[in-house]
C-alpha cells in the first residue's frame, strides 16, 4: 500500500494530521486542489492509494471496500502509532472509512464524509459511460475521459479542464476493483448507525447520483445518533471537492477548526 505525506511549512500542532481517502477508480489524486490548503492551514496531510487503486497493490481476490479495511487499519497503525485522526473521505472511500471506524473505532477520531454513498446505488450507478477499449490515440482517450466526467463527477462540463483530464487519465485506469457491488447495498447506512465518531457529510446540489433522493439522503444521515452536520454545496456535481474546491476547501478548514 503506497501513502504520500506533505508537511506543512508552518505546522499548526501536534493535533494537526489530517488523512485523505480517495473515491473509486481514483488515487490521492482526487485531492490535488485540496492538500494545498490544508497545508496553508497548518496541517500534516497523508493521502494513500486505497488497495486496488493507484499504485497500490490489490487486496487479496480484488474483491470490495470490505477488503480494504485491513490493510488501511495496519498501515494506520504503523504511520501513526495508534493515535487517532480526522479523516476527509470521497465516495467509495467514505464506506471504506465507515467500514473501518465500526470494526476498529481506534483509529479515527472524526470524520467528514464527501458524496458518501449512504444510499444504495443501482448497479453501474444507472447512468452509461464510455469504454477505453478500442480507443487508441491519446485525443481519443482523452474524449472518454471527458464524457464519463461529465456523465458522473462533474456537474458543469466547461469545468472539465486539461487538470481534470490529467487526474482522470491517470487514476482510472489504475482501477483493478471494478465490480464493486457493496456500494448496490444499504451496508453504508447500517454501518453509519454503528460508528461512535461524530461525523459531517458534504455533497454537491447536483450530484448526479443522489440530487433527486435529498430527502432520503437528510433521513438516513441525520437519523444516526452520532452525525453532527449535513451540507450542500451548490452548482457542484458529485466529485465536490475539485469543482468547487474554494468552498469546499472553507467549510473542510471550517470543520477542522471546530474540531481541532
Amino acid at each position: 500500500m503506497v501513502w504520500r505525506t506533505w508537511a506543512p511549512e508552518f505546522p499548526a500542532g501536534t493535533e494537526s494530521l489530517v488523512l485523505l481517502i480517495h473515491g473509486g477508480s481514483g488515487t490521492w489524486r482526487h485531492w490535488l486542489r485540496n492538500i494545498p490548503a490544508l497545508l496553508d492551514a497548518g496541517h500534516t496531510v497523508w493521502a494513500p492509494d486505497l488497495p486496488g487503486f493507484g499504485d497500490s497493490d490489490a487486496p487479496p481476490g480484488n474483491g470490495d471496500a470490505d477488503s480494504v479495511v485491513a490493510p488501511l487499519v495496519q498501515g494506520m497503525h504503523l504511520l501513526f502509532g495508534g493515535k487517532p485522526c480526522r479523516v476527509v473521505a470521497f465516495s467509495f472511500g467514505s464506506l471504506v472509512t465507515a467500514l473501518s471506524a465500526a470494526t476498529h473505532p481506534e483509529v479515527f477520531s472524526r470524520a467528514l464524509f464527501v458524496g458518501m454513498p449512504v444510499l444504495p446505488l443501482p448497479h453501474g450507478r444507472g447512468i452509461s459511460t464510455r469504454s477505453l477499449r478500442n480507443v487508441h490515440t491519446e485525443i481519443e482517450r482523452n474524449e472518454v475521459h471527458r464524457a464519463n466526467l461529465a456523465a458522473i463527477m462533474i456537474h458543469d462540463p466547461a469545468r472539465i479542464d486539461d487538470e481534470a483530464i490529467r487526474i482522470q487519465a491517470a487514476s482510472a485506469p489504475l482501477d483493478r476493483m471494478r465490480n464493486r457491488k457493496l456500494v448496490t447495498t444499504d451496508l453504508c447506512q447500517r454501518t453509519l448507525k454503528k460508528l461512535q465518531m461524530g461525523f459531517e457529510c458534504v455533497y454537491g446540489q447536483q450530484d448526479v447520483l443522489y440530487r433527486d433522493q435529498w430527502r432520503q439522503v437528510r433521513q438516513a444521515v441525520e437519523t444516526c445518533s452520532t452525525s453532527q452536520g449535513l451540507h450542500f454545496i451548490d452548482d457542484a456535481g458529485h466529485w465536490v471537492q475539485f469543482e468547487q474546491a474554494e468552498r469546499f476547501n472553507k467549510q473542510m478548514l471550517t470543520w477542522l477548526r471546530l474540531h481541532c
